[in-house]
């Protein structure tokens, strides 16, 4: 079982940890970003306890963003709270906690409400079994039988056709800079669903030292002051290496997107690549193993989806993942591109693609390839 604790005292996370680490799947969140980037990472949690005092951001505000969202609105919530008033409580449980614990508490006692709460979830699902089997999920969309077919047959051909442009992109790739001539990159596509997308690299390594002075160059973001943490783990971050810090940064700036001119991290050989959508092909594999189909909309860093969960842009991940779509068809090669606009049209074909779309924007990919970004 799966149970994540949002706490912004250390030592009460120590102390859970040591007591129930033995009985759960722990994850641990000292504040609401990591909290919301670990549910991205792991979507099926059993159980949420967050603490109602978290600093500058309220337990209850983020009670009712897990309630309001349709992946998470059932997932059971303990709550953990140092007021005692009974108009907290009553918030709490109107919003849709599950439970109130007073603290300072008795970790037992906590343990004994856990298994209760997951009791009674184990007992729902085995009521409610048949009708929520036959309730179609919104946020898992289902491919079509055709699209998927074509979708494997597709990637298998090009995959065998393409091998020798895969050899010799790799070796030109490892003899134009050092690092790898891959990358993974954890992504988030139909239905909120985090995968490893492969590209070849197109930057030099250590690219997040650079990005950290170029946040207020992004295109589709106003200048913005950059958090600076140290001593962060490393994340990939589109071609290159950023650390965490700089994860924060793009979290806590108005665009969800990112984007540069003349980005300086680019290697001679990734701006090539880059233009003629080479550094793209690894994605056939991708598709094959079911991740992403040919046509369909970007998958996108998980920072950049945690942006996108109200209902006017969430809708973009009702269609699946894929190599080629609208946006890069339609936008591909214009100077100018609005955040908004670009919103847009990924909820256009969320809402409208079909076998005829796609094939038309299978044919368009092919003239738009060796077309050059305009800035």
């Amino acid at each position: 079982m799966k149970v994540l604790i949002i706490d912004d005292n250390q030592m009460v996370l120590e102390l859970l940890n040591f007591k129930l680490k033995n009985t759960y799947e722990l994850f641990l969140a000292p504040n609401l970003q990591k909290a919301r980037l670990l549910m991205f990472e792991n979507p099926i949690l059993d159980l949420v306890i967050i603490d109602l005092n978290l600093g500058e951001e309220s337990g209850l505000s983020f009670i009712q963003e897990m309630k309001a969202n349709q992946q998470y609105a059932q997932i059971p919530v303990l709550v953990l709270s140092g007021e005692e008033k009974s108009e907290i409580r009553i918030a709490c449980l109107e919003l849709g906690a599950d439970d109130f614990v007073l603290k300072p508490f008795h970790p037992d006692e906590l343990k004994l409400r856990i298994k209760k709460i997951l009791s009674v979830k184990r007992s729902h699902q085995n009521d409610f079994a048949k009708p929520l089997a036959s309730t179609p999920n919104l946020l898992k969309p289902e491919i079509s039988f055709r699209k998927r077919a074509f979708d494997v047959v597709f990637s298998f051909l090009a995959i065998l056709i393409l091998l020798p442009i895969f050899v010799i992109v790799a070796i030109f790739i490892k003899i134009d800079s050092k690092g790898p001539f891959l990358y993974l990159s954890k992504r988030v596509g139909a239905g909120y669903k985090v995968f490893d997308l492969y590209k070849f690299r197109t930057m030099k390594i250590n690219a997040d030292k650079d990005i950290l002075a170029m946040n207020a160059a992004n295109m589709y973001n106003k200048p913005t002051e950059i958090v600076e943490e140290s001593g962060i783990q490393e994340l990939i971050y589109d071609g290159g290496w950023i650390s965490e810090e700089v994860l924060k940064s793009k979290k806590d700036s108005n665009a969800a997107f990112m984007k540069f001119h003349n980005d300086p991290r680019i290697t001679r050989l990734g701006s090539f690549l880059r233009n003629s959508s080479l550094d793209e092909l690894p994605q056939l594999f991708n598709i094959l193993k079911g991740d992403m189909s040919i046509v369909g909309n970007r998958p996108l860093p998980l920072y950049e989806a945690e942006k996108l969960t109200k209902d006017e842009s969430a809708a973009r991940f009702l269609a699946p993942a894929g190599l080629t779509g609208l946006w890069q068809v339609t936008k591909r090669g214009r100077a100018k591109l609005s955040e908004k606009e670009r919103m847009q049209l990924d909820n256009t074909y969320a809402f409208k693609h079909n076998w005829l779309v796609d094939i038309k924007l299978i044919f368009k990919t092919f003239l738009a390839m060796f077309q050059s970004e305009k800035m």
